[in-house]
C-alpha cells in the first residue's frame, strides 16, 4: 500500500495542481496518526504538524482576501470566514478534489467512510496540504491553492447565506419580527445510543414552525431553525461592501 500510494502522488499532485519538489512533505501530509499506530516503523510522521501551519497560512491568506475586497464590518467578516475555512468546507472540498483514496490510514479508520470523523480527517488533511506546499514552495503557491480550491466558494457561501449561524437569526427575527423567543422540543428519538438521530420542532409560541433531524440535538435543532428561516422567508442576506479597486 506504501509503495502504491508514494508511486502515483503524480495523480494527486495533478488534482491538487502543485508538483512537490520535496515529496516527503505530501506524503507526511495525507498521513493520519492512526496509520503510524499501525505501522511503526513507518518513514514518514503523522500530519499534524503540517495541519497546525497550514490552519494558519489558510487563516491569513483569507483574512487578507476579505480584508482586501470587502468594506463590511469585522463580524461579517469574521462569520465568511468562518464559513470557509469550517470542516464542513474543507471535507467538501476534499472530495472535490479526489484525493481521499491517497490517505494512509489505519485499517479501521479507513472503513469508517461516513462518520464525522472522517469528515475531521479530510478537512485537517486539505490544512495539512497548505501547510506542505507553503513549506515546499512559500506562500504563492499557498494563496494560489487557496485561491482557486477554497475561495472560489465565497460567492456560493455568500449567496446562500451559509454563513450565518440559523440558530441566532431565527430568534434574533423572530423576537424583532413577532416579539416572541423561540423554543426546541424533541419530538423523536430513533437508534441505539452510538448512533442517534433526533427530530426537534422549533415553535413560535404554540405553532411548530418547522422540523429538523440530525445525530445530536443541537444539530437537530440547527436544522430545525434553518427551514424555520426558510418557511418565515427570513433568509435575507447581507449586503456585499466590495471595495472598489483604484484605476490605474
Amino acid at each position: 500500500m506504501e509503495e502504491y500510494k508514494i508511486e502515483n502522488l503524480d495523480v494527486l499532485e495533478k488534482r491538487l495542481g502543485y508538483s512537490f519538489k520535496d515529496q516527503s512533505l505530501i506524503i507526511q501530509a495525507i498521513t493520519h496518526r492512526s496509520y503510524i499506530n499501525e505501522h511503526a516503523d513507518f518513514s514518514y510522521p503523522h500530519n499534524e504538524r503540517l495541519e497546525f501551519l497550514g490552519d494558519a497560512v489558510l487563516e491569513l491568506i483569507v483574512t487578507e482576501h476579505l480584508f482586501r475586497n470587502y468594506a463590511n464590518p469585522e463580524g461579517e467578516l469574521t462569520n465568511w470566514r468562518a464559513a470557509l475555512v469550517n470542516a464542513k468546507t474543507l471535507a467538501g472540498i476534499a472530495t472535490q478534489l479526489q484525493f481521499e483514496e491517497f490517505l494512509l490510514l489505519s485499517k479501521g479508520e479507513a472503513r469508517d467512510k461516513n462518520s464525522k470523523a472522517r469528515m475531521y480527517i479530510l478537512a485537517n488533511a486539505i490544512e495539512a496540504i497548505i501547510g506542505a506546499i507553503y513549506m515546499d514552495g512559500g506562500i504563492k503557491p499557498s494563496e494560489d491553492f487557496i485561491n482557486t480550491h477554497i475561495l472560489s466558494h465565497l460567492e456560493f457561501i455568500l449567496k446562500n447565506e451559509l454563513y450565518v449561524d440559523p440558530k441566532s437569526k431565527f430568534q434574533e427575527t423572530s423576537q424583532e419580527m413577532l416579539g416572541v423567543t423561540p423554543t426546541y422540543k424533541v419530538l423523536e428519538e430513533r437508534g441505539p445510543d452510538h448512533n442517534k438521530e433526533f427530530t426537534v420542532g422549533v415553535f413560535l409560541d404554540k405553532e411548530m414552525v418547522s422540523v429538523g433531524r440530525g445525530t445530536s440535538k443541537q444539530e437537530a435543532q440547527v436544522a430545525a431553525a434553518q427551514a424555520g428561516l426558510e418557511a418565515k422567508g427570513w433568509n435575507t442576506g447581507t449586503k456585499m461592501m466590495k471595495i472598489e479597486k483604484e484605476q490605474s
